[in-house]
């Protein structure tokens, strides 16, 4: 049975997410990434990274990492700052990074923008090791969690295949 919270998040965050951003980027590996790599940061549990980490959001981004990347790179500066304006937030670091912490669909895009800055096309449900690699890649994690990603990878497939 699907946790309400994953529901609410697979549903309606990562769908009204996807809205925002161009239409190339909605896609079932694009669903199944963002709810794994959600599940592998913080389970949708923490906000803030445990137990006084740097971290912020369901997807777990550091201010000069993530937050900074995604607002600085060529590819997705240009998207997420109309985003910001549309949200009403100013496109800096500081208040980006502020803003993920409760603004669950603006870290859904920064999450999304993060993997569209990988070359490689997002993997399908039998390419965890695949999803594994890109996650490591973009998310850079300090104590990374091998042992958890393929569950997490599965679950985020059977939710986004309607199972």
């Amino acid at each position: 049975m699907i946790d309400d919270l994953i529901w609410h998040v697979a549903e309606r965050t990562i769908p009204a997410a996807l809205d925002l951003l161009p239409g190339k980027m909605a896609s079932a590996p694009a669903r199944a990434m963002l709810l794994a790599i959600g599940l592998q940061e913080s389970g949708f549990k923490a906000r803030i990274q445990m137990p006084r980490g740097p971290a912020h959001g369901w997807w777990q981004f550091e201010k000069n990492g993530g937050v900074a990347g995604v607002l600085e790179h060529p590819l997705t500066a240009p998207i997420i700052t109309p985003i910001c304006d549309l949200l009403v937030y100013p496109a800096t670091t500081i208040a980006c990074y502020a803003a993920i912490v409760d603004n669950d669909v603006l870290a859904a895009c920064f999450a999304r923008l993060l993997l569209w800055t990988d070359p490689r096309a997002l993997p399908k449900a039998n390419e965890s090791a695949k999803g594994w690699s890109i996650y490591l890649a973009q998310w850079r994690p300090g104590k990374p969690h091998r042992e958890t990603w393929a569950l997490h990878f599965a679950e985020a497939w059977r939710i986004v295949n309607g199972e």
